[in-house]
């Protein structure tokens, strides 16, 4: 089979494609991208013949399409305002596809996907993707499910690349609306800084104030939940303390409105011109930790007895004591490399039936925590009787 990496020049894609490389069995291996500079170098970084470079520009909707249809599967790194356009393009081509960020926008192609008998996998990253199957199974150890935590802390920093600086931005808008619990029955919406609680994650991150975020988890694992009797699913996230000081202010003191302000003769929106300044000013380009660190709480019933499931990832540290593994890489590999065994799944076939399907009811846990172990992160488990 062949691949397109759409987006693939990205430093999180990249490491998906690096991780393609590595361990799949795909012919071709394309990295498709509107950075040719970037893209090219990456292939030529890579030795292995099978990886090729292409421009495109997915808003040039009909030259995009032609190229995907080339090849069997598409693997999405795009940011999040580009995913209906990349989604429609890969639905319209006949690909199956996947994707990081799993937004929601993906759904409204579910017919096409199913028409042509392909898959699409929308959200498969750390998270969301590797804490879906961390809920998943935890859940199916359980006769009934009444709480779901799903928290996360990403060490990496504020700026990094422009993709990086939308979700932090797009994760505390004000005015979003999709940024739910669900909670007795129905799902609720929450400001941005709601329902604060503090997170024991792995060392060496420590224990962090977490805050509800607009993740897919919430929707997919009520999804998968819903025959189980789940009272309560709330989703967490944090990033480094320096950034949420950062974002917290930008919130009280309104910036992440994004309100149309004048600069001389020009008029931009003060927060673009504060994500362009982040880009730029090395207090936006680096931290002092890198990684990333899950952690999932699922409570139910098996039985008639009460359980605790606390399931947890770690990954070798950013010191540079694990080759490959030092400072902004020990993130985006974290993030990448989930992606890239979704991809090397869907290839195998391992997906039922077509359509988008969400990433509960795509992979088998015990699949993608093997491919993880191989990649040197491991989910680890603990449960206790309540």
């Amino acid at each position: 089979m062949d691949v397109l990496c759409l987006g693939g020049a990205g430093k999180i894609c990249s490491e998906a494609v690096l991780d393609l490389s590595t361990f799949s069995d795909f012919k071709r291996i394309t990295i498709a991208d509107c950075d040719q500079k970037a893209g090219k170098a990456l292939a030529a970084s890579i030795d292995d013949g099978r990886i090729d470079f292409r421009p495109v520009d997915i808003r040039q909707k009909e030259a995009a399409v032609a190229l995907m249809r080339d090849y069997d599967i598409v693997m999405d790194g795009t940011t999040i305002h580009l995913n209906d356009q990349s989604t429609a393009c890969i639905a319209a081509a006949g690909c199956h596809g996947i994707n990081l960020n799993g937004f929601g926008v993906e759904y409204a192609y579910d017919d096409q996907f199913k028409s042509a008998g392909r898959v699409h996998v929308p959200g498969f990253g750390m998270t969301p993707g590797v804490t879906d199957m961390m809920v998943r199974h935890a859940a199916d150890q359980l006769d009934t499910v009444e709480i779901v935590r799903v928290s996360h802390g990403a060490f990496r920093p504020i700026a990094f690349s422009p993709s990086i600086t939308e979700t932090t931005t797009y994760e505390y808008d004000p005015a979003l609306d999709e940024r739910v619990v669900f909670e007795d029955g129905r799902f609720v919406r929450m400001p941005p800084f709601a329902r604060e609680r503090m997170i024991d994650l792995p060392e060496p991150f420590g224990s962090h104030p977490q805050w509800i975020i607009p993740h897919a988890e919430t929707r997919t694992a009520h999804a998968y939940l819903k025959d189980k009797g789940v009272r309560l699913i709330e989703v967490r996230g944090t990033w480094p303390p320096k950034n949420m000081q950062l974002v917290r202010a930008l919130h009280d003191w309104g910036f992440l409105r994004n309100d149309p302000i004048r600069i001389g003769s020009e008029t931009v929106g003060i927060m673009d011109a504060v994500s362009l300044y982040l880009q730029q000013a090395p207090e936006g380009r680096q931290t002092e930790l890198y990684g990333y660190a899950l952690h999932v709480q699922v409570i139910g019933q098996q039985a008639g007895r009460r359980y605790e499931h606390v399931l947890t990832s770690t990954h070798p540290p950013s010191d540079g004591s694990v080759a490959g593994w030092s400072g902004l890489r020990a993130y985006t590999r974290s993030v990448g490399i989930p992606l890239a065994i979704g991809t090397q799944l869907i290839a195998a076939g391992a997906v039922p039936g077509s359509g988008v399907v969400m990433p509960e009811f795509a992979f088998e846990p015990q699949q993608v925590t093997a491919e993880l172990a191989r990649r040197k992160i491991f989910i680890h488990e603990t449960i206790c009787e309540l």
